[in-house]
């Protein structure tokens, strides 16, 4: 597992997936500058609005502007901070499959290639990837502003919905979505260890952007392992 894993983090940094992940940067980007721009906008709005109400001339409005405005500023850090991972994870959900395809070639040529999720199981696969993102985000904000939150509950809730959301994804692409959450559960113990991994490296800033991509690519190469055990294990007389 330890094995795939460091393969899966020297492969996030190489040519196909870089691009991804530029890709998948710039929309996140594009998308923070938006809500930067509605935030300034709701701002200047709200302090028209009172001037125009209450009066009480351009000095206090602009002393008013002027605070306001840092605390804005300050407050917008802090929320662009806590969406940049949620916004990168919806937009890798989107390069689930175009990565997942380049594993495929790349490192298993002479296997059977794995199947796309239909459209509309992807978009809800995406969804909740997102969702478990901001789950694991949110867990990482309580333990930022509430001294004392035990570190042990971040990692056994996101070890747990992290481990299952990626490798069920990869499984899906070989088998039923059934038979795959069964494959899941038969080797529970290490899908979990391997969430945990996934779950240390989406709790390091900076490093957490390429935890979706990171995390396909780790468990192509986990579901790959544990089906060729359970493949021997069957042909065993």
């Amino acid at each position: 597992m330890f094995q795939a894993a460091a393969r899966a983090m020297s492969e996030v940094f190489e040519p196909p997936f870089r691009a991804i992940f530029w890709k998948m940067l710039g929309f996140t980007l594009g998308i923070l500058v938006v809500i930067w721009i509605v935030l300034q906008w709701l701002v200047t709005h709200f302090l028209g609005v009172a001037a125009t109400e209450y009066g009480g001339g351009a000095g206090w409005v602009g002393w008013i502007e002027w605070s306001i405005s840092i605390l804005t500023g300050i407050g917008a850090v802090f929320v662009l901070g806590f969406l940049i991972a949620p916004i990168s994870a919806l937009f890798a959900g989107l390069f689930q499959d175009e990565i997942a395809d380049i594993v495929d070639r790349k490192d298993y040529p002479g296997d059977r290639p794995g199947r796309a999720l239909p459209f509309t199981q992807a978009v809800m696969q995406t969804i909740k990837f997102t969702g478990v993102v901001i789950l694991g985000n949110l867990f990482a904000l309580i333990l930022l502003l509430v001294p004392g939150v035990n570190l042990v509950a971040f990692f056994l809730v996101n070890g747990y919905l992290l481990g299952r959301e990626f490798f069920e994804f990869a499984a899906m692409r070989f088998m039923p979505a059934a038979e795959a959450k069964a494959f899941r559960k038969a080797r529970g113990g290490t899908v979990f260890l391997a969430g945990l991994i996934i779950a240390g490296l989406l709790a390091v800033p900076i490093l957490n952007l390429v935890t979706p991509i990171f995390a396909t690519i780790f468990m192509l190469h986990l579901y790959k392992r544990l089906a060729a055990e359970r493949q021997r294990v069957a042909g065993t007389p």
